[in-house]
């Protein structure tokens, strides 16, 4: 069985992490394995990084730093589990990947484009997403539930910080159809679960009638 990278993106607050466990309930339950991941994090290197990129104490990184730092994680994570994966045929459902960091780091922080499409290049190994999911909200609403019980580093850059992320998202959206689709992540539960398994059903047969 032929593996599928999926990532599901979004600004901070939009339900990723919940919606990509009930995905891989779906899927689960449908015969496939499945391999549930985070970025950045996903294995013991990734993560020793995560704690540090994340850490409000960190709060003078300059954004260069963080995206090095960044693309390393996602480095380590390609070679050491993504990669295996596909090959042997699982599903992969990454929260976040590289556009991540075009969205926070080149719409967020203002970094040059073509710089954040090197160090991608770079950060992925090569690697692409078969399908990216942008689950879209209203950035004050995501952002209050993202630091309801506090706030990261990425977080606590505010509410014109996550417009522009949000905005970053649409852009690539536009601009990768094929490959990008965004997704409503209003209403319920199982109206959002709905909606990703639609824009999965081509790369995803087992999803049809729902997740």
């Amino acid at each position: 069985m032929q593996g599928v990278f999926i990532t599901l993106e979004g600004a901070d607050g939009c339900g990723k992490s919940t919606q990509a466990a009930r995905l891989a309930t779906a899927l689960e339950e449908a015969g496939r394995e499945v391999v549930r991941l985070r970025e950045p994090g996903g294995t013991p290197i990734s993560e020793k990084i995560r704690a540090l990129v994340l850490d409000p104490a960190n709060a003078e990184m300059a954004p260069e730093c963080e995206l090095l730092l960044f693309e390393a994680s996602r480095a380590q994570l390609v070679r050491e589990v993504i990669e295996p994966a596909r090959t042997r045929g699982a599903v992969v459902l990454c929260d976040r990947f590289y556009d991540s960091t075009y969205a926070y780091q080149a719409a967020g922080r203002s970094i040059g484009e073509g710089t954040i499409r090197r160090a991608n290049a770079l950060g992925s190994c090569g690697v692409d997403p078969d399908r990216t999911l942008v689950l879209d909200m209203d950035t004050d609403a995501a952002l209050a539930r993202a630091t309801c019980d506090g706030a990261d580093r990425m977080e606590a850059e505010g509410v014109a910080f996550q417009r522009r992320v949000r905005e970053g998202y649409l852009r690539l959206a536009a601009e990768e159809p094929g490959r990008v689709r965004v997704v409503d992540a209003s209403g319920t539960l199982d109206e959002v679960s709905a909606r990703l398994a639609l824009a999965l059903a081509d790369v995803l047969p087992e999803l049809a009638g729902g997740a």
